[in-house]
């Protein structure tokens, strides 16, 4: 278990779940002292943590997982590695695959050998249901801890490799490790390449929101904190060793029907939807079975998907200086003026 006044290294502590988690941690445990290590890319913005940029307890460190020499510096003295630093968009992934290699792939790895010679008491892996594959509509069956990996995508290959790195470091040299492969996350701070933000600024900007192929994908909607409660308890009571899946609902809804809520809450018609060419490997359904987390350490979701999303679609109608400077690259001109190219 973690006792007070632990010192905690963040992984890409400046992006969309690692910042909620961040300002969720500082909040429940404020006695405990945070760094975050962040290379600051398109999806890093140091805008998600301003409540808590001046807290003597929390620390920022500019830099790339992949540079031993950063994380280096980073782990001095910490207790407890959370590493979220991944590239996670699978567009991306499927244009330009080898950055998600070096990141997701040696980036743990490098990260992994610094844990090891700084002697940490935990890391603990952030990962994805996507490494499981693709289930198909028809099927009733949901992605465990059994699961057989299937990843379809460079983003989920990459992933899958990094899980596997993990345990490896457990099994061969004995570095305490935990991991948590979650479902689509969704909330505050959310980048606006992905689905649900990408539909409410679109909305917002009276454009339309394109939906790939006929709509019908079904992911598993996760909201955020809910994902932070979840590695919590995984840091606090999980078991050494152990892989929990981490999902938000309990039964499918498909992309299509998310885009019509979100078109009600705004009231707007729907024709507003665009359909587009799908994507290549598209996979058709997630769906988790977050049984093992709920019966070993008590977590459930608490937060309903139709109230969360309604919250959301609130959060960035009154935060529309953030999302608009994020598709602008505005919020980018600071980092270069501050930290170079």
């Amino acid at each position: 278990m973690i006792t007070p006044a632990r010192k905690l290294l963040v992984t890409g502590g400046a992006g969309f779940i690692g910042a909620n988690f961040i300002l969720y941690w500082m909040k429940k445990y404020p006695q405990d002292k945070i760094v975050n290590l962040d290379k600051l890319t398109y999806a890093g913005n140091l805008e998600n943590l301003k409540e808590i940029e001046k807290n003597s307890n929390y620390g920022f460190i500019h830099g790339d997982i992949c540079d031993v020499g950063t994380i280096d510096e980073a782990m001095q003295g910490i207790d407890v590695v959370v590493h979220f630093a991944a590239e996670s968009h699978v567009d991306r992934s499927i244009k330009k695959p080898s950055k998600f290699i070096v990141t997701n792939v040696v980036g743990t790895q490098m990260l992994l050998n610094s844990a090891l010679r700084n002697n940490v008491k935990r890391f603990h892996h952030i990962s994805t249901d996507e490494v499981y594959g693709s289930l198909e509509l028809s099927d009733t069956n949901k992605f465990n801890e059994r699961t057989k990996y299937n990843p379809r995508s460079p983003y989920s290959a990459s992933k899958a490799g990094s899980d596997h790195l993990v345990r490896a470091y457990y099994e061969t040299y004995g570095l305490p490790i935990t991991i948590t492969n979650c479902s689509n996350n969704f909330g505050p701070y959310q980048f606006p390449e992905k689905f649900i933000p990408l539909a409410i600024t679109n909305i917002l900007e009276n454009k339309k929101v394109p939906v790939y192929g006929d709509g019908l994908y079904v992911r598993d909607w996760l909201y955020v904190v809910d994902h932070c409660r979840a590695i919590d308890l995984v840091l606090n009571k999980g078991k050494i060793g152990e892989t929990y899946l981490v999902g938000g609902m309990t039964q499918d809804i498909s992309n299509l029907e998310v885009i019509k809520k979100i078109l009600k809450i705004m009231n707007r018609d729907e024709s507003f939807i665009e359909h587009v060419k799908d994507r290549p490997g598209h996979d058709r359904r997630y769906a988790v079975d977050w049984s093992k987390i709920e019966k070993e350490l008590g977590w459930k979701p608490l937060h309903d998907f139709d109230e969360w999303l309604e919250k959301t679609v609130e959060w960035y109608k009154e935060n529309e200086k953030w999302w608009r400077d994020v598709k602008t690259g505005a919020y980018q001109k600071y980092y270069k003026e501050q930290y170079g190219e």
